[in-house]
């Protein structure tokens, strides 16, 4: 089962042993229901083969074949926000699996989120399942609860970070200025070959280095809070949902 815990010690433990083996595996699911496409994951520890699903949408049969092919033992469902296309299969699922639901407890109280099983969790928690160590980090700005969800070389970032660029900030609870001071706190916590799983791809796929953002995703580099709110809340911005 999961277990949690608060405070940022595990997760500095697991940064330190970065030359260590991997303790877990994951496996990025690209389900469709248009205009959406989005990117869910199973994340799978090696030696126990329990596993985690993050932000699992639309297509039940990819998600719920994919675990059986792993031979999976679902543990918990992780949600980095309360918008349909990151949540639309977490009720179902744990229906299925009897798990918990994961969401920070901001989004839950700000937005109203309910489903089963559901387990708010805080900026900085620690979650444990077999030998695989999460740690949630608070990330408003695309919702005033997103969480984004650190593991050893990898984190996964919802709707606040993309590879090409970052959350939009023109929904309720939503703050450009709030999500300059997030990114800030990712960069803060992050190294250069850190992994970022974010939920969807405008072009580039899942699991690009942070290394290669810093090269090529101008959110990441922008270091002055008007220039990046200004920038973020431009007008005429179409390619808000070209998702590939």
């Amino acid at each position: 089962m999961l277990h949690h815990s608060t405070g940022t010690h595990a997760f500095v433990e697991e940064q330190e042993r970065r030359g260590a083996r991997l303790s877990y595996d994951v496996y990025p699911l690209r389900t469709v229901s248009l205009p959406f496409i989005n990117y869910s994951y199973i994340v799978v520890d090696s030696r126990t083969r329990q596993g985690m699903l993050i932000d699992p949408a639309w297509d039940i049969q990819i998600i719920t074949g994919k675990l059986k092919e792993l031979q999976v033992k679902v543990q918990g469902i992780l949600l980095t926000h309360s918008h349909q296309d990151h949540v639309h299969l977490a009720s179902e699922l744990t229906e299925i699996y009897g798990c918990a639901v994961y969401m920070s407890a901001i989004e839950v109280e700000d937005y109203g989120f309910r489903c089963k099983n559901l387990i708010k969790v805080y900026d900085r928690e620690i979650l444990r399942f077999g030998e695989t160590t999460v740690t949630c980090i608070w990330t408003p700005g695309h919702t005033s609860g997103s969480m984004c969800y650190f593991l050893r070389e990898c984190v996964f970032t919802g709707d606040t970070l993309f590879i090409e660029g970052c959350g939009g900030c023109q929904f309720r609870g939503s703050s450009a200025d709030q999500m300059f001071d997030s990114i800030q706190k990712i960069k803060a916590n992050v190294t250069p070959d850190m992994r970022v799983f974010p939920g969807h791809s405008f072009g580039e796929a899942p699991g690009a280095s942070f290394s290669h953002l810093y090269d090529r995703n101008i959110y990441v580099q922008l270091e002055s809070r008007k220039h990046f709110v200004d920038f973020r809340m431009r007008p005429n911005q179409s390619q808000a949902y070209h998702f590939q």
